[in-house]
């Protein structure tokens, strides 16, 4: 196994083992991050239904400016008001394949700070 396929391979396990605790129900969706290497995206799903209630992504948005941290910040804040509108206040956060540092951190604090409760 070369040394891609081992990552890749590695960070489909860590992801698994994240989504086999977590899952979303309609009292308490799962809020979903994807970080890439330029953007930022944020989803809250209802897994039960295989809805998608809510998502904010920083690909052609102009108001997301600064670097990945700040855009970080600003999905949250914005996933946060999206979450209000839908009247869900609960969530259950999904970090996928990332450790909860840095950028993942930084979105899951705004959106905490926009009155989302994990």
């Amino acid at each position: 196994m070369n040394s891609l396929k081992k990552k890749i391979h590695n960070s489909n396990l860590r992801k698994n083992r994240v989504r086999a605790k977590i899952s979303g129900t309609p009292e308490r969706p799962r809020l979903s991050a994807r970080i890439s290497n330029l953007h930022v995206s944020a989803q809250i799903i209802d897994d039960t239904t295989h809805q998608t209630i809510a998502s904010v992504t920083t690909v052609g948005q102009k108001t997301a400016k600064g670097n990945l941290t700040e855009k970080a910040t600003w999905v949250g804040n914005e996933i946060a008001k999206k979450a209000k509108a839908n009247k869900v206040k609960q969530v259950a956060f999904d970090r996928g394949d990332k450790k909860y540092h840095g950028r993942i951190k930084a979105l899951a604090d705004a959106a905490r700070a926009g009155g989302l409760e994990f």
